[in-house]
């Protein structure tokens, strides 16, 4: 993610926030839809309660980004943004166990080293108390999870969110789209737009907001997931700062216009092109040895083009499952390549899929109370 702050020529028209189509899970007690407040959020609980309180919440996780770079907002100013590629399957599970009557500081979080996920719940006890006109308290969070760490799939992001959702289930209150990404910058300085719906959407990472939704949905497409860099992950503060140029701009305002026009017309040729140039521009700051290797199967395969996690080592080789020359029989040479070349291959899928739902993988491992957040060369996808 690059930094930059100088202002540019006007950009094309923006457009307002999605709504959020993923809250978290039930409370006990709650009543039902309450009164929106000031905010946007609406308040569904009951009132002060003396006991303990579960609220629980979920979030996905994603496949690295089909665009990032630095863009123009309504303003003319210049914004970090990016457009993620979704994934079924994988996320974080949260649960916060609100106890009345303990102070807000009173925090544990299990496992221990969730210090992001920390920071959102203490964040958001201070927001879901106000918003439901209750004293904020202390309490437990647990989670539990199956994204791979250090790969640039999220998994920070996911945490950050589900916690949230769970602390508010926990106070009875539904934040809306824009205050889950407002914490979720403040815990983590950057987040990844998975508090929003499926709708593919120009984010700014490091401001929570939306610059532009490109489009309804993301055309079809099949994804042949790999890692580069045999899987370690990346250490995103170690990668070179890149001055971003005017040059520069222009060129990610030229693929943003592209990439809108490729969604709007269901062009995943003209899609694959788009992720293939924001992955290759990457390459100037995360070097991947296997990146030309990657490109050159997927040209040999027949796929439309590449993305990779822009801060980390995931990648994925797409494909148009309309195109002549039947699916599974490129999907079966791009993997039968990747193996050959020692680019190890993780999981196959399709963005059909809900964001929420059942990916086809290879050796995911289960979600447990305990999951480790140590990384590890080669996570299973």
């Amino acid at each position: 993610m690059t930094r930059a702050t100088h202002r540019a020529r006007a950009p094309l028209p923006t457009h307002p926030a999605v709504p959020d189509a993923r809250a978290g899970a039930g409370t006990t007690p709650t009543t039902g839809a309450g009164p929106a407040t000031a905010s946007g959020s609406t308040v569904t609980g009951t009132g002060p309660v003396s006991g303990p309180v579960t609220g629980t919440g979920h979030a996905a996780c994603h496949h690295g980004e089909l665009l990032q770079g630095v863009f123009l907002d309504a303003d003319g100013r210049r914004c970090a943004g990016l457009v993620t590629l979704p994934l079924a399957g994988p996320g974080s599970r949260a649960e916060f166990v609100r106890r009345p009557g303990t102070p807000p500081e009173a925090l544990t979080v299990v496992p221990a080293d969730r210090g992001k996920a920390a920071r959102a719940a203490g964040l958001a006890v201070t927001e879901c108390a106000r918003e439901a006109g209750l004293p904020p308290s202390g309490g437990q969070l647990r989670l539990t999870g199956d994204v791979p760490v250090g790969l640039g799939m999220g998994s920070s992001t996911s945490d950050v969110i589900a916690t949230v959702r769970a602390v508010a289930d926990a106070y009875g209150v539904r934040l809306a789209p824009a205050a889950v990404a407002r914490l979720a910058v403040a815990a983590e300085r950057a987040s990844d737009p998975l508090m929003l719906d499926a709708r593919p959407v120009l984010f700014a990472q490091r401001e929570g907001r939306v610059l532009e939704v490109l489009g309804p949905a993301l055309p079809p497409l099949a994804v042949v997931g790999c890692v580069l860099g045999g899987g370690a992950p990346v250490d995103t503060l170690a990668l070179p700062v890149q001055e971003v140029t005017d040059t520069d701009v222009r060129e990610y305002e030229r693929l943003r216009v592209l990439l809108r026009r490729a969604i709007g017309s269901g062009d995943v040729r003209l899609l694959g092109r788009v992720a293939t140039a924001s992955a290759r521009r990457a390459q100037r700051v995360l070097r991947h040895p296997e990146f030309e290797t990657l490109t050159a199967i997927a040209r040999r395969s027949g796929a439309a083009g590449v993305q990779i996690a822009h801060s980390g080592a995931v990648a994925g080789v797409l494909f148009d499952p309309a195109a002549p020359g039947g699916l599974r029989r490129r999907l079966h040479a791009c993997r039968h390549a990747l193996d050959a070349h020692g680019i190890p291959t993780t999981r196959t899928f399709t963005t059909k899929e809900s964001p929420d739902g059942p990916a086809r993988r290879r050796g995911d491992r289960p979600a447990r109370p305990h999951t480790s957040r140590r990384p590890s060369r080669l996570p299973a996808l």
